[in-house]
């Protein structure tokens, strides 16, 4: 079984180059999208650039969406802006998955295809991954924020997700893979043989690897959250560069993921973050300290 690995790009070569490092021995294609427009609609430039990475130049597939995705809503003639704004960056994030597709034409249907957002690198050398037999993995990721080693504790995060190209195949699409439930169905539940996000055929990998988010700058985070799924809720919060920052120096995550999408104070959390042990860190990140020392706490 070969292991495809999917991701989306927009213009951090910080963690994708710590993903392709950790991922390297067991990979054998990296499929990385780019579009020229961001999540929020913005048109952008091309940020990728395989000479900064040429240790993988034979491993890397990179694909660029030229055109944004059909269904897309004026948001000039909308009566709520934010909710349409929301709904177009969900058809570019899906447009974004299955384009994934036109890079795999190389896998066979017993191939392993990862879906991950670039930040979310799966532990491919977890016992349980490496002798399970089944179709579709989760893999639960440690949750790390601003810091490579600066530990989010309040939420498990499923974030890499994977299937055999089979499945693929049967429903001609990526972008349903980002929902699987994160939990395993029992033999007799009768709705999971209607269901494409319901399964039974499923490995959870509780040693799942790491999600490292806004390992940025609180300029460079500000872009981001202008521009990422969210943007809407961003821009509805009036949040600056000097509350980042400050959010940044207390070490204190301010998105609260346990309230309701319409909470109003839902960018306003003080969740603290705890300085974890290196030795929960990958591999590459602990054998490489003084590499990353402006990113470790």
């Amino acid at each position: 079984m070969k292991i495809f690995d999917c991701t989306t790009y927009h213009s951090e070569d910080l963690i994708l180059d710590i993903r392709l490092n950790i991922l390297n021995e067991n990979v054998s294609k990296f499929i990385i999208v780019e579009s020229l427009y961001s999540h929020s609609g913005e048109k952008k430039k091309l940020n990728f650039d395989i000479n900064n990475f040429k240790k993988f130049k034979d491993k890397i597939t990179y694909l660029v969406i030229e055109k944004e995705p059909d269904g897309i809503e004026d948001i000039s003639d909308a009566k709520n802006v934010s909710s349409v704004k929301r709904l177009n960056s969900l058809l570019r994030i899906e447009q974004s998955y299955d384009y994934m597709i036109n890079g795999l034409g190389d896998a066979n249907e017993e191939d392993l295809i990862v879906l991950s957002d670039n930040d979310e690198i799966p532990n491919f050398n977890s016992n349980k991954f490496k002798n399970s037999k089944k179709d579709i993995f989760i893999f639960k990721q440690l949750f790390f924020y601003y810091k490579l080693n600066l530990y989010y504790n309040k939420l498990p995060w499923f974030g890499s997700k994977a299937v055999k190209k089979k499945k693929i195949n049967k429903f001609q699409s990526m972008s349903w893979i980002r929902n699987l439930k994160n939990k395993k169905y029992p033999f007799w539940r009768i709705d999971t043989f209607f269901s494409k996000l319901k399964n039974i055929n499923v490995e959870i990998i509780n040693d799942g690897g790491w999600h490292f988010t806004n390992l940025k700058s609180p300029e460079d985070l500000y872009i981001k959250f202008k521009n990422f799924g969210h943007h809407n809720e961003f821009d509805d919060s009036g949040i600056t560069i000097d509350f980042i920052r400050e959010k940044i120096r207390k070490k204190e995550v301010f998105y609260d993921h346990f309230v309701d999408q319409s909470h109003p104070n839902k960018w306003n959390a003080n969740f603290k973050l705890e300085k974890i042990d290196d030795n929960y860190l990958p591999y590459f990140i602990k054998n490489n300290l003084e590499k990353f020392k402006d990113w470790i706490d």
